[in-house]
This record gives structure tokens, sequence and C-alpha cells, in this order.
């Protein structure tokens, strides 16, 4: 319907957005899993096999099929060398075929756990190390071979090494994106009461890979009604709260990951409540005023990775009707938005939709904000982002019906900002959606201030609109502005303005 603008994401529900928007998370936790996750491991373990003297040791070639059940053999022997052929097998298992290929074998996997239990800590730490290659795995029957393992996994977040709880949370982190089976395993063992108490650990280390764990966790499918319960029952959210609060002074790393999972709970709708009581609302409104008086267009990257699900997080929150109540009343937080869209509009633009849709649901009720735009003389930096995208462009219509929404005092300042002659611009553009957002604009401005119709007809805008006559889910909305646009000022079209409206907001 045409008078919703509230709502949980940019766009307005539209299927083609939501579809990019899968795409990016499903991109975001590719790179997660296989980019910054491995690498992070790779570049430890590349140090660490460097000789004395700085050289690189030779690199094994790649295993043939057959070779893995003699890598098997030369772990268990327990030889001297056992080490050595934990770490052959560990570069034959960054192979998918070998992956599948080892947890076929007969006691391969028990023997993995077996080591990664002993007594030994650098055979342990090589044992946790194959484990963990074959958490990467995409097939989900190599992340149920590795089920006997997850107990010791949690075990272990408990220990002392540092280096061997991250590549237990990240492994474990592995294992429960491909298995629903490794879910349903984890959580009877006590996998949220565990990370509860990592998450008050000092290392930036260990709290990222918890945050890369919940998260993985609160994407489930059934995460609304079996996780998310356990979570909301521990001192998870208060302390994710607070890390993401606190990512400017001691590291962002940890804050983006559980950003993230706050994200993932607002999106469940099933926590709200609790996460406003916690105070989340004026705290992240916080954050992204720090944010904000930190960066320069010059001196900002990295931090788009907070902003982006701190944005949404917020901007969730006020969607829901439990949200309006704490709707901060804030006019730094207004600020803080133009300035991240000033920043980021060239190197990462896909944060604008993020802030315009905060921005929407700031102005869909309250006056507050529309007032602050005006008076803080942010609307030229607002229509200027119009012709940017068509998101981008739909979501500043959005923002605009909203000020214009609001009366006649609201509509006149929009007409003395030169907002007409950029509307008439958009009314050229090949797409309905935008140009039926600009209609619904163009509507209530001719409702609440006739003299904007005159100026429209001066200009010539209703040569333009008769362009859209012939556009099917367009010419009914046409032809009511038409109508109001083509009658003189004072006339009954805008005295009966009540029965155009009732008529305009039925349109779809």
């Amino acid at each position: 319907m045409w008078g919703r603008r509230r709502g949980a994401g940019p766009g307005g529900g539209a299927e083609e957005l939501r579809a990019r928007r899968r795409e990016r998370e499903a991109a975001l936790r590719k790179a997660r899993r296989e980019q910054q996750l491995v690498s992070k491991r790779l570049l430890r373990e590349d140090e660490a096999e460097r000789g004395q003297d700085g050289a690189e040791r030779a690199v094994l070639d790649p295993v043939l099929q057959g070779e893995v059940s003699e890598l098997l053999r030369g772990v268990q022997r327990g030889s001297e060398d056992r080490r050595g052929w934990l770490r052959r097998l560990r570069r034959a298992l960054q192979s998918k075929e070998t992956q599948q290929e080892f947890v076929r074998l007969d006691g391969a996997v028990r023997t993995l756990v077996g080591l990664f239990t002993c007594s030994l800590p650098d055979v342990q730490l090589e044992a946790a190390r194959c484990l963990h290659e074959l958490s990467h795995s995409s097939d989900a029957a190599v992340a149920e071979a590795c089920v006997p393992v997850t107990s010791y996994l949690l075990t272990y977040l408990s220990g002392h090494s540092i280096e061997l709880m991250e590549l237990c949370l990240y492994t474990l982190g592995n294992l429960v994106v491909e298995s629903e089976v490794v879910r349903k395993k984890l959580l009877p063992q006590g996998i949220i009461p565990v990370l509860a108490s990592c998450i008050q650990s000092p290392h930036e280390a260990v709290l990222e890979g918890l945050g890369y764990v919940l998260s993985q966790l609160l994407q489930a499918k059934e995460a609304p009604a079996e996780i998310i319960p356990l979570v909301l029952d521990s001192v998870l959210p208060q302390h994710m709260l607070r890390l993401v609060c606190s990512g400017l002074k001691f590291g962002t790393g940890a804050a983006v990951e559980f950003a993230w999972c706050l994200h993932y709970i607002v999106c469940s709708h099933t926590a709200n409540v609790e996460l406003m009581s916690l105070g989340a609302v004026p705290a992240l409104t916080s954050l992204l005023c720090d944010i904000a008086s930190e960066i320069s267009p010059s001196d900002s990257e990295g931090l788009e990775l907070l902003i982006c699900p701190v944005l949404r997080c917020l901007g969730n929150l006020l969607a829901e009707e439990t949200g309006r109540e704490a709707q901060p009343q804030d006019e730094r937080l207004l600020v803080a938005l133009f300035i991240i869209m000033h920043c980021y509009l060239q190197q990462h633009p896909f944060l604008i939709p993020e802030s315009l849709w905060l921005l929407n649901n700031l102005t869909a009720d309250e006056p507050f904000f529309c007032s602050a735009l005006l008076s803080m003389d942010l609307l030229p930096a607002l229509l200027q982002l119009l012709p940017h995208s068509q998101t981008v462009s739909t979501l500043v219509l959005t923002v605009l019906c909203n000020i214009a929404e609001k009366g006649p005092a609201y509509c006149q300042q929009l007409h003395q900002q030169a907002a007409l002659p950029l509307l008439l611009h958009v009314l050229v553009v090949p797409d309905p959606e935008v140009v039926g957002q600009c209609l619904e604009l163009l509507h209530l401005l001719f409702l609440h201030w006739p003299q904007v119709a005159a100026d429209f007809v001066k200009q010539g805008g209703h040569q333009t609109l008769e362009q859209h006559q012939s556009t099917p889910e367009l010419q009914e909305r046409v032809r009511v502005l038409l109508e109001m646009a083509l009658q003189p000022l004072g006339a009954s079209a805008f005295s009966s303005s009540s029965t155009a409206l009732s008529t305009f907001s039925q349109m779809t």
C-alpha cells in the first residue's frame, strides 16, 4: 500500500532488493569462512613453518588418490614424527575430495579426536588444525562426521591456550553452518552457557571467534524457536551490546560479529522488547554518533563493516510497534546519518540505503526528525541523493513523503527549498516504482500546499505526467494528480481534499 513507510529493511519489501541483500549476506558469510578465517590460519601457519633463517619450507605436492590411507596410518603409528604426519594430513585436507575420502575411512575421525584430546600440546594443536580443515567443507556429510568432537571443542573453550580456543571457536562456527545435525547435538551439550562464559574473555581473538559462532547459530532456521530463547536467558545479550558499543575503543573485529548477532536477533521478531529493555536504542544511537565524529571521506575504511549491522539493528528496532516508544529525540543521530552517507557515498554506496532506511523509520511517525531535518538545512543533501540509484531514489522520496505528511508548514518548506524541479526530473525516470513514489509525494504537496500544483503546471509538469498515462500501475494516480494540478487555486478539487486523499491512498 502507498501509505506504508515503516518496515524491516530498505525498499519496503521489494523482491529485487531482498534478493540483492540475501546475496550480499551470503557473500559476507562466504568471506568470513573462506577468506578471513582461512587466511588467519594459513598466515599463522606460514609464520610458524618458516625456518630460523626466514626461508620458506618446501610445500608438499597435492595428495594423490589413495594416499589418504597412508597419511592416516602414519598418524596412527605413534612415531616421533606424528606431528609431521598430522601437518601433511592437514595440508591434504584442504582439498574437498580428500576431506570426503578421509571421513569415509574407518576410524579416521576417531583417530583425530583421540589426538585432539591427548596430553601433548603440539600434537593436540596440530590435530585441532586438521579438524578445522574438515570444518571448512561445504559437504554436510563431512560436518556430520565431526559430531564426535563437538563436546571436546566446547570443553577446551575453558582452557588457557588462546590459539586452541580460537581454533575451537572457528571450527564450531564452520560446523554449525553446514549441518542441523551438528546444531541439534551442540544445544543439549550446552553450547550457549559455554559461550556465555567465554564472552567475558579479555582476548579480542577469542571474542571475535565467539561472535562468529553465535552469528552462525542465530542464522539457523530453528533459531527463533530453539536458540534465541536460550540466548535471552543468558548474559549474552547485555555483553553483546557492550562489545558492539565499545568497538571503537577495543577493536572492531568482535564488535562487527556481535552487531550481526544483534541484527539476526532483531530480525527474528522474538526479542525486541528484551533488547530495548537493555537500552539498545540509546546505546546504538550513541555509537553511530561516535562513529560519525571519527570518520572522514579520506579516513573511514573498515568502519563500514560495523556501521552496516548497527544501522540495520537500530532501523529495524524502530520499525517495530514497541520501538516507537523508545525512539530517540536526538538531533545528533540525524547529523551522524548524513555524515555517514557523505563519507561512504563513493567507496561503499551500499551504506546509503541502509542509512536512508533508518532515516525513513525516524521520520515515519514523530515530527521531531522531520522538523530537525528542515531546520538544520539537511534537505539539500537529501535531495542530492535522488539520482543515485533506483533503491536510493525510492527511499529518498519515501522520507520526503514522511515529511510532507506532517502538513502544510512542512510542504511549504519543501517547496521553498526547490524540491519541485528535482521531482520533475524524477518523473522522466523509466522506473514505475520510483515514479510511483514521486506521484505520492506530489499528491501530498498538492494537497497540503496548492501553490505547488500551480508551479508544477507552470513548469510543464503536467505534460511530463501525461506520458505515464499508458502505464497500467500508474494511470489512475496520474489521472487524479492531473485533475488536482489543472484545477485553479482554491477550486473545489482542493476543498474536497479528503476525497482525493482517500482515492489516492487506496491505489497500489
